[in-house]
């Protein structure tokens, strides 16, 4: 991973993590991934573990960690390239608010925020970083997203209606539900095709993997 450039998505992907930061307790750091010249470190993963505990109460595995941590390095590096601009302080905000109103109460989000070993600061970081990365991915692939109007009543009948009457309730009307229906599968769509891009790119780069003994 090129340091102070480069970062490890798909949130969808696309997820995400930020360069690597060691705390006191750690003493050892050791490369688990090169992607062509840059690296990835047990660090970066570990910083990710802790952002996804703190949001899900778990993590992935190492080996899907390191896997995602190289599609961020494969969207960090088009996106610099093409210039995309990082987001501004007020876009960060309004996404740290988001995850912070993602929980129960704001208590909540501490506990866990402690729990997870994660810093404000790391915490924003993190959230500055996959902003990026997920702005990018929609303004590389939102144009080429075509929903038409099969697609979005389909989709009204096939979930919209269903759901509705699982939890007992009258289903919204089609012309009220579109827009939101219209933006679900516009998104879904962006990540079919960041999907596709990403295993197509990553076909064509030099990647490889570390065990923890440093073999390949």
């Amino acid at each position: 991973m090129r340091r102070g450039s480069i970062f490890g998505c798909c949130s969808l992907l696309l997820v995400l993590a930020a360069a690597p930061f060691l705390r006191a307790q750690e003493v050892v750091d050791r490369i688990v991934a090169r992607v062509e010249n840059d690296i990835i470190l047990l660090s970066d993963v570990r910083e990710l573990e802790e952002y996804q505990q703190l949001l899900d109460g778990k993590s992935e595995a190492e080996s899907a960690i390191v896997d995602r941590l190289i599609d961020q390095w494969i969207v960090r590096s088009e996106a610099q390239l093409s210039r995309f601009p990082e987001p501004k302080d007020e876009e960060i905000d309004r996404e740290v608010a988001r995850v912070v109103k993602s929980f129960s109460s704001p208590a909540e989000y501490e506990a866990r925020k402690k729990q997870s070993g994660l810093s404000d600061a790391e915490v924003r970081k993190i959230v500055a970083t996959q902003l990026f990365l997920s702005n990018y991915l929609d303004s590389r692939f939102r144009p080429s997203a075509q929903i038409d109007e099969k697609a979005i009543e389909d989709f009204y009948k096939n979930a919209v209606v269903p759901r509705a009457k699982a939890r007992g309730q009258e289903a919204p009307t089609l012309d009220a539900s579109r827009d939101i229906i219209q933006d679900a599968l516009v998104q879904s769509d962006i990540t079919a095709q960041a999907d596709r891009w990403l295993k197509e790119t990553r076909d064509r780069l030099h990647v490889q993997k570390y065990s923890e003994a440093g073999a390949k």
